[in-house]
């Protein structure tokens, strides 16, 4: 039987290689954005690191949850020595997150989050709200930025700053003093702290500075009325519980569908600072 074709050969091959590049594009911009390694086999799990951490963060529990779900550890550009993407560096990774979900067609996975990364689950939520199943939240804030910042407004942080340019200056035994002062305050587990340093010392510098900037600028709080599936929230206590559960309280109070667990004695790592109660509840809250 003969061949009919609707088009010329020329406008056929054309066609074909616009649509080979499309593909190719877009294959190579999800894959750029992160680092994934899979382990395990069952409903899927995405893991999502701390700022400047890498998936490793999640070992101890991804051990156990392995055993019953895959789970899908990121570890995002720019940082354990994954190359760097250029700016916005969060809408980025955002963006790649929905593509790589779609192009492994992982149905109703849940996310676990850790700081940047339950923020990061909780905009996936707000923007894909059919896309998963339920996210748990490790001492994550819709608003980090109003947290930190006096008077805070969105619109009011810029890349190019005083602060941003002394960071980028910075010589690697002033930055490393700096990391080690950052992560003693976010963890009580002294033996732990050493780790954390090493994994920032390895960030690319400038997604260190401007990626930071970019979860500083990300305002979830009124779009949680999005979000309609369950959130759990795993939250440390330390230095000030009341202080803890009252910032709780303001910043989630658009959520409907949500549940807090406070961690006693621990500071922000809840995964070093009380593993066991951690891993606990993890393993009793993705069911």
């Amino acid at each position: 039987m003969k061949r009919i074709s609707f088009l010329p050969e020329p406008k056929k091959r054309s066609l074909f290689l616009i649509l080979l590049l499309t593909f190719l594009f877009s294959l190579g911009h999800a894959q750029s954005a992160f680092k994934v390694e899979v382990v395990g086999k069952g409903d899927p799990i995405l893991f999502f690191p701390g700022f400047a951490c890498t998936g490793d963060v999640w070992k101890d529990v991804t051990r156990e949850l392995a055993k019953r779900y895959e789970c899908h550890v990121f570890t995002f550009a720019g940082f354990g020595g994954v190359p760097a993407i250029g700016k916005p560096w969060l809408p980025k990774i955002k963006d790649a997150v929905v593509q790589y979900v779609h192009d492994r067609k992982l149905q109703q996975a849940i996310i676990i989050g850790h700081s940047l990364g339950g923020t990061l689950g909780l905009w996936l939520a707000a923007t894909e709200p059919t896309l998963f199943k339920k996210i748990i939240v490790v001492d994550a804030l819709p608003c980090m930025g109003a947290l930190m910042i006096p008077n805070y407004k969105a619109d009011d942080i810029a890349y190019d700053n005083p602060y941003s340019k002394k960071l980028l200056e910075m010589d690697s035994a002033a930055f490393r003093a700096m990391a080690a002062q950052q992560t003693a305050f976010m963890m009580l587990n002294k033996e732990k702290q050493s780790q954390v340093v090493d994994w920032i010392m390895m960030t690319d510098r400038s997604t260190y500075v401007y990626g930071y900037l970019d979860l500083l600028k990300l305002d979830l709080r009124e779009d949680l009325v999005r979000v309609k599936i369950p959130v759990i929230v795993l939250a440390a206590t330390h230095p000030d519980k009341a202080l803890i559960e009252k910032t709780y309280n303001e910043q989630y109070a658009r959520l409907g569908d949500k549940v807090f667990y406070y961690a006693e004695h621990s500071a922000h790592f809840i995964m070093y600072d009380q593993p066991q109660w951690f891993l606990s509840k993890i393993t009793e809250t993705v069911k």
